[in-house]
């Protein structure tokens, strides 16, 4: 594995591909501990870094957003190379090839994020949209500023939460889902079936078990010949690490197209680092390599990687945390849970409060939690995940036993 660079006077470059949050993050953290030598940032977009949460909601609802990162570019001495596209990487002559021209450096951070999955046959349909970018929200903004109608590809975060903005805004919507529930790739059916009903309590219509077989501008076909129309249409089908450029390059990537970092944030290319929506790395609290789309573990990775290019011990391993705002709840994820994990249930998602919480746990210790609407529930589980305390199964099923008191 390649070993740090420390803080001392080194003229070579750290070049950091990709100017989102974890790449952003990771310049300022270099200069914070220390890093003397040159920065430069590179960013695709010809924004400026920006957080990516408000698009699914402020945004396009046309409501005012913080969306630039608090990040002084120019106190930090921080060289900013935005509109600018990573093309190669030769690990080798330590070279980086882009649209604009080669960028040597001494270590390159692979911060190069994730794009969205879109349909075969829709690019470059101009009524047809996934939702990444800032640019991308902006497109679909007009279409919930005139009420217009909308048919929304997938029903898991995004497409709630942009199901959740354009209902708000008025907009007919209707959601089709090819699998048998909302966030079938993320959740078991007895975890999300109550989240079903939130669609028609919104307005909205959901079509589970509706695969589309073609998307014309503003119509989708659905596998039983069903036609729907819309003003546009967007698709929300999950999205994969941004590496397809790095193909021969010799960094190591994992079968879900992630480069495989170690559990410092190192991979087995020289030079190489990674970090945020693009890179797995190994968790010994889960016993397996994990790859996680939040913007949590994008915050916090890069002080895993400058430290580790700087020569200092870390070890990236958090809880991963996820949050979600749709049809007036607060959803709250901490943890990782696995098909042999048990379930164990709080509170009634039918009750009057309509708060509830989903536990998981492995033998005894508790390994992820699902609230809704009880925030109390995700702040003790987190710590409880974080040390993996074994809880009471019993007292933990009791919604009116905080889960603090369920350990054994």
């Amino acid at each position: 594995m390649t070993q740090g660079l420390g803080p001392g006077p080194v003229l070579g470059r750290i070049v950091i591909v990709g100017a989102g949050l974890a790449g952003a993050t990771t310049a300022q953290a270099l200069r914070e501990g220390g890093w003397r030598g040159p920065v430069t940032l590179l960013g695709a977009e010809r924004h400026r870094p920006y957080d990516r949460p408000p698009l699914s909601k402020e945004v396009l609802l046309g409501q005012p957003a913080e969306l630039e990162l608090a990040v002084d570019f120019a106190e930090h001495d921080i060289e900013l190379l935005l509109g600018r596209t990573a093309t190669q990487l030769d690990v080798e002559a330590r070279r980086l090839e882009t649209d604009g021209g080669p960028l040597d450096y001494e270590a390159v951070v692979l911060a190069c994020g994730a794009l969205a999955l879109d349909l075969p046959g829709t690019a470059g349909l101009p009524h047809v949209s996934t939702l990444r970018t800032w640019d991308d929200a902006e497109r679909l903004r007009p279409v919930l500023a005139a009420g217009g109608s909308l048919v929304i590809v997938g029903a898991g975060w995004i497409g709630a939460e942009v199901a959740t903005a354009a209902r708000t805004a008025g907009c007919a919507v209707t959601v089709v889902e090819a699998g048998p529930h909302p966030l079938a790739g993320t959740l078991p059916a007895e975890v999300a079936a109550p989240m079903a009903a939130w669609y028609a309590e919104a307005g909205a219509e959901l079509r589970t078990g509706s695969p589309v077989t073609a998307v014309h501008q503003r119509e989708v076909e659905l596998a039983d010949g069903t036609v729907l129309g819309a003003d546009a249409v967007l698709v929300g089908i999950g999205s994969r690490p941004d590496t397809a450029w790095l193909a021969g390059s010799g960094v190591p990537l994992g079968a879900d197209g992630s480069v495989l970092a170690d559990a410092r944030l190192a991979t087995d290319a020289p030079g190489v680092y990674a970090v945020g929506d693009c890179a797995s790395y190994p968790s010994a609290r889960f016993g397996r390599r994990l790859l996680t789309h939040h913007w949590d573990n994008a915050l916090v990775g890069p002080r895993t990687v400058a430290a580790t290019l700087l020569g200092e011990p870390a070890t990236h391993d958090p809880v991963p945390y996820f949050w979600s705002r749709q049809f007036g709840r607060y959803l709250q994820y901490v943890g990782h849970h696995g098909p042999e994990d048990r379930l164990v249930r709080r509170g009634d998602p039918a009750g009057p409060e309509r708060a509830w919480t989903a536990c998981w746990l492995r033998g005894e210790a508790l390994t992820a939690v699902l609230a809704v609407d009880r925030p109390r529930d995700l702040l003790q589980g987190r710590r409880l995940v974080d040390r993996g305390a074994a809880v009471d199964p019993t007292l933990l099923a009791d919604p009116d036993v905080p889960l603090k008191s369920a350990v054994r």
